[in-house]
């Protein structure tokens, strides 16, 4: 377990696309493809089955493949995300919880290194929500016999904002690595789940795309994003220009990826998936007819536009 830690702390996770056509159909050559870039790139790990690559929309044979595709690609640490697919009836919070522990366990089997645990946003509503949420945690870790990864999500994606008691209590189980922090634009939010895990020696992950650096500056050590799928060299560059205190090239990095964030990540905030899409499109990452999210809201051609110029302005200004 600490060896995990130890291997992950410092480094970056990108939170991978799937590439796919319009149907939803996975185009197993362009994921293939996609995968040997990414991993040639200065990563720590990968992150699978995320909202990023639609991981909960996949049918579970589409996950076994990507899974396998990435497990193939690289023998950095890949940690999978776990829930309720959207394919699977929970009326239940026992369902819900049945069904999140079988993901784990089929991510285990097929060679994951970790979960994330998805939380489980009904768990708001109950008296006992708190007390529920680390016993999920801890059947999924035993189970599925992987390290986990807490997930605080935002409400706008589904998810559950854990107050400071709750992450330091899941931090305090033997299993978990560390939590992962994406409140979106919650900067209070963000600030106290990171202090939160302070002295524990756990990973404090950031997963803010649009406070990427800021979370370092409060005390993040890892990270775990979606705007990694695309700009990973950048998203790499901010992490070790901070980590090694070379805090003029942190300053340059950080404004280059806020920069390519503002216009990516912005309302309808699930649009997100579709404008890193684009982005991976524009890099010669994956195939224009592969890069389509059909889970998403339509989008005008005008914000593929805003990333295409957000795209060709940061290559010209690197050039200078």
């Amino acid at each position: 377990m600490h060896a995990l830690v130890d291997r992950l702390r410092g480094t970056l996770l990108p939170a991978v696309v799937t590439p796919m056509d319009r149907q939803g159909v996975v185009d197993h050559d362009a994921l293939a493809a996609y995968a040997g870039r990414i991993a040639a790139e200065p990563i720590g790990g990968v992150a699978v089955w995320a909202h990023t690559g639609r991981g909960l929309h996949l049918s579970a044979d589409d996950r076994a493949r990507v899974l396998t595709t990435w497990r193939l690609a690289t023998a950095a640490p890949i940690v999978a995300g776990v829930s309720v697919p959207r394919s699977v009836s929970a009326p239940t919070l026992a369902a819900a919880s049945d069904a999140t522990v079988a993901m784990a366990v089929r991510a285990a089997e097929l060679g994951a290194d970790a979960v994330m645990v998805y939380p489980l946003a009904a768990l708001r509503e109950e008296p006992d929500g708190h007390d529920q949420a680390v016993r999920l945690h801890e059947r999924v870790a035993a189970e599925s016999g992987l390290p986990l990864v807490g997930f605080y999500l935002h409400a706008e994606a589904g998810g559950y904002p854990y107050p400071p008691e709750l992450i330091r209590d899941l931090l305090a189980l033997p299993a978990m690595l560390g939590v992962k922090t994406a409140t979106l634009d919650s900067a209070i939010g963000c600030q106290e789940a990171i202090w939160a895990g302070r002295g524990t020696g756990k990973l404090s992950i950031t997963g803010e795309d649009r406070m990427y650096g800021p979370s370092f500056m409060w005390g993040a050590d890892t990270a775990l994003v979606g705007i990694a799928a695309a700009q990973t060299e950048l998203s790499a560059r901010v992490l070790r220009a901070w980590t090694g205190h070379d805090h003029a090239a942190f300053v340059e990095a950080s404004d280059r990826l806020d920069r390519f964030a503002a216009a990516t990540f912005y309302a309808p905030i699930e649009g997100y998936v579709q404008r890193m899409l684009w982005a991976a499109v524009w890099e010669g990452l994956i195939p224009e007819a592969a890069a389509h999210d059909p889970y998403g809201p339509a989008l005008p051609p005008s914000e593929r536009d805003r990333v295409i110029a957000c795209l060709e302005d940061l290559r010209a200004t690197a050039a200078h």
